[in-house]
């Protein structure tokens, strides 16, 4: 089946059922494709990519703030080893997580201000790529424009339909930790489609090593992304079992095996470490985690969590963008015609004999298939309740508002609503354009509300964007004027230079707190500049 049918020939429905002598102007679904679709798929285009591009262009005004300040100094003066090993010992053990921070401050905070350029980058080539293999997997030619509109769509409402885009996007501790975490997580998805099912078996040992090495990384990036992919590969892992007709082999149960092992030990690893011993040693004592009393502080935590993701009503854009894709995926199909169908040509000779079929393994069950199609709730769902005991235990009651850690469940919950939209388009386009005669009316009219819905919701984010763009502009213009002005004094010989707090995005800067032996932000700054202190100016 051709990937890219042309324009002619994207008819899903039987010329021959049409009415007219087909002498007329075009109409039905045939007329769909070629104005409605293309135009709405360059409409989203233009308006997600937009937005997704503002955010990445903003990167060249981030300045150093909160946790930059301490990451920028080290990895400046203990190197990327140096950086690592002081995470470890006296911070907090998150081994990955200071091995990228020290290559990416290793030169400054220049590389501050690439990240989310190349976080954007690859987040839109994964989704592009996942959403192509899944199209292909119903049958479908996939529409590679609206794919990658869909792709900027869900990246948008990742970074700015949330309470803390400025920490989702450009502040790289945050990016570092819980961005970053879901693109290789869907790297290592595709690796995972690429490798399992390939007939070599060098080529699937690679796989599976990779499954161990990169799962054992993450668990020491992020363990609020541990715990939401760990359950995603557990659940699959049980649907994969051979006996459930799934899977034809134990290759996914396996790959899916050395996944969790990989988390298992990283997160092992961080929970040992010296640094978060001394983090834990820091926390007031508290109930058990299990206690019934944690237990339901949790629930209202989650509880709270999810009142605020739901009341962004921008999240609609998911479901409907999936919908559109859906919609164009199975216009684009050609289905193949009885009267085109090549007949037998007459020969004298007789025709060779059959070959004997293999036998065909008998197909899942009707159960497996809805446990396969209803995976992505419960991992949305209990995986966002595992975050929400994480932060409590990490953070305390107020644990749950620290929103740049949702990035773990809100992108496999966009996944799964564009996922769930697109079925519905995949199901619902073939049978509307079947019906005569109102159905390629319907056809056009669903298709309409589902790219209006997207649009709306997209540009829903634009006023939180704008807002974003001058606090992010106008404190960078600050910052560097403070520089200039503190490094000149430093370089004169200055100990004690005056500092004027630059608050963004709801993180500390240097007086945070009244307890001068407690803030750390004040002590990072004095040893980024090399002088001994630095006051409120």
């Amino acid at each position: 089946m051709s990937t890219m049918a042309a324009e002619g020939e994207e008819e899903r429905v039987n010329p021959s059922s049409h009415t007219g002598t087909g002498t007329g102007p075009e109409t039905g679904p045939r007329r769909l494709p070629r104005t409605l679709l293309p135009a709405a798929a360059a409409t989203l285009l233009a308006a997600a990519g937009a937005l997704v591009a503002v955010g990445c262009f903003l990167g060249l005004y981030i300045r150093p703030t909160s946790d930059d300040w301490c990451a920028a100094w080290k990895a400046r003066d203990l190197g990327v080893l140096g950086i690592t090993a002081d995470f470890y010992t006296t911070q907090n053990g998150r081994l990955a997580n200071a091995f990228l921070s020290g290559l990416l401050y290793r030169d400054g905070p220049a590389g501050t201000k690439i990240l989310p350029t190349l976080i954007a980058v690859l987040l839109t080539a994964a989704l592009v790529l996942l959403g192509r293999r899944l199209l292909r997997a119903l049958g479908h030619a996939p529409p590679l424009l609206l794919l990658t509109a869909c792709a900027l769509v869900l990246q948008a409402l990742l970074y700015f339909a949330g309470t803390r885009s400025y920490q989702v996007l450009l502040w790289a501790p945050a990016t570092i930790s819980h961005t970053l975490p879901s693109v290789i997580g869907l790297w290592a998805l595709l690796l995972a489609l690429a490798t399992v099912p390939h007939p070599r078996r060098a080529v699937r040992t690679a796989g599976l090593a990779g499954a161990l090495l990169i799962g054992f990384a993450l668990g020491t990036l992020s363990e609020p992304f541990a715990l939401v992919s760990g359950l995603a590969a557990a659940l699959t892992a049980v649907l994969c079992l051979p006996r459930l007709r799934l899977a034809t082999t134990w290759r996914p149960f396996t790959w899916c095996l050395l996944w969790c092992t990989g988390l298992v030990c990283g997160l092992a690893v961080l929970y040992t470490s010296p640094g978060a011993r001394w983090r834990r040693a820091q926390q007031p004592e508290k109930e058990p985690l299990l206690s019934a009393a944690e237990l339901h502080a949790t629930y209202e935590d989650w509880l709270h969590m999810w009142d605020t993701v739901t009341g962004q009503w921008a999240y609609l854009a998911a479901p409907a963008a999936g919908l559109l894709l859906g919609l164009a995926a199975t216009l684009r199909t050609p289905r193949p015609s009885p009267s085109t169908s090549p007949s037998p040509s007459p020969s004298t000779s007789s025709p060779p004999p059959a070959p004997i079929p293999a036998p065909i393994p008998a197909p899942p069950s009707r159960w497996t298939r809805a446990a396969l199609l209803l995976l992505p709730l419960p991992v949305v769902v209990l995986g966002s309740f595992a975050v929400a005991a994480g932060l409590r235990s990490g953070y305390g009651p107020t644990g749950w508002t620290y929103a740049r850690t949702w990035t773990s469940y809100l992108l496999p919950m966009e996944l799964a609503l564009c996922g769930y939209g697109a079925l519905l388009g995949a199901w619902a386009g073939p049978r509307l354009a079947a019906r005569r005669p109102a159905g390629p009316g319907t056809l056009a009219a669903c298709a309409t509300a589902a790219f209006c819905l997207t649009l709306a919701s997209t540009a829903s984010l634009v006023p939180a964007l704008q807002q974003l763009t001058t606090t992010t502009v106008a404190r960078s213009i600050a910052w560097d004027a403070q520089n200039a002005r503190i490094r000149a004094e430093a370089a004169q010989g200055a100990t004690d230079v005056g500092y004027r707090p630059l608050p963004i995005g709801s993180l500390a800067e240097p007086f945070f707190t009244a307890d001068r032996s407690r803030d750390w932000v004040a002590a990072c700054v004095s040893r980024w500049y090399g002088v001994d202190r630095i006051h409120r100016r």
